[in-house]
């Protein structure tokens, strides 16, 4: 995955950005700015491109990959997303609406089925206000397309309950430290994937169910798992790569300098490591 920065979308005060930091940029939703980033979740789609307003702002973004948050105004724009390479190959373009705070939009739904969509998460927002001091805040987005609804325990109690394919739930507050997920089919005891996650004190974090509980005969790499990533400014919660393919290398997406965006994503993966959990345990027939 590359990134462009220009007119739509401007990099901000992340890893990557080689600009000096500006003390008054917004960099977490503050009176003036929005803050975008996108997520490749659906399993039977190539690489894409994204552009935003007929301008490219990302390039070659793979299955399973999260960008960094980017930076831009309020307002309405026109998003298309195409096979990267080929924008004449359009999977997706139409307006959304951002306002002030934090975005992700992600990418779901299968091309084959006629399912593709973007879906516009707001991140951070609203919060439990009732938390206790030093609480984590999660919520679940159920992107996996051929799982049904299901129920999500932490060490044995539940955390949501019937969360259906596209949904995504509140957050909720929880204390921090390790936890056992198992999903299960909405209503059932029976367990279909376990996941082992950590999640730490005054963090916000979202877990995406995603890929595919029984992949289609020849699909490799689209298993089902959960991806756990941070929700929030990069400086301080660096957001999470996802696995799938995985980044992988790419040409900028303004033909520019490719060692220095090169060294700047791994630079921001090595960041992540801290703050991703890839759940990679055992997954049964639903």
């Amino acid at each position: 995955m590359s990134i462009a920065s220009g007119a739509v979308f401007a990099q901000g005060e992340h890893a990557d950005d080689e600009r000096p930091a500006d003390d008054d940029a917004a960099t977490d939703s503050d009176d003036t700015a929005a803050a975008v980033r996108i997520a490749h979740f659906s399993p039977d789609a190539p690489n894409v491109d994204v552009l935003v307003d007929g301008e490219q702002v990302l390039a070659d973004v793979s299955y399973g990959t999260i960008s960094p948050y980017l930076e831009l105004e309020p307002g309405t724009y026109t998003v298309a997303i195409a096979a990267a390479d080929d924008p004449e190959t359009v999977a997706f373009e139409g307006e959304v609406d951002v306002g002030e705070g934090l975005y992700t939009v992600a990418a779901i739904g299968e091309l084959g089925a006629e399912t593709f969509r973007p879906e516009v998460l707001v991140d951070a927002d609203p919060l439990p206000e009732d938390a206790a001091d030093e609480s984590a805040f999660v919520r679940v987005a159920h992107f996996s397309p051929d799982a049904p609804a299901v129920d999500v325990y932490a060490d044995d109690a539940p955390l949501v309950e019937d969360v259906s394919f596209g949904d995504v739930s509140d957050y909720l507050a929880v204390p921090a430290g390790e936890y056992a997920l198992s999903i299960r089919p909405a209503g059932e005891e029976t367990e279909v994937a376990s996941f082992d996650v950590s999640l730490e004190s005054e963090t916000v974090y979202t877990g995406y169910a995603i890929g595919y509980l029984e992949p289609p005969e020849g699909v490799t790499d689209r298993d089902f798992t959960v991806e756990l990533a941070v929700d929030g400014p990069e400086e301080d919660q660096p957001p999470a790569d996802a696995p799938g393919d995985g980044n992988g290398e790419s040409e900028p997406a303004d033909g520019g300098e490719a060692d220095d965006q090169k060294g700047a994503a791994e630079e921001q993966k090595r960041a992540a490591n801290d703050t991703k959990q890839t759940a990679g345990a055992t997954t049964d027939d639903c």
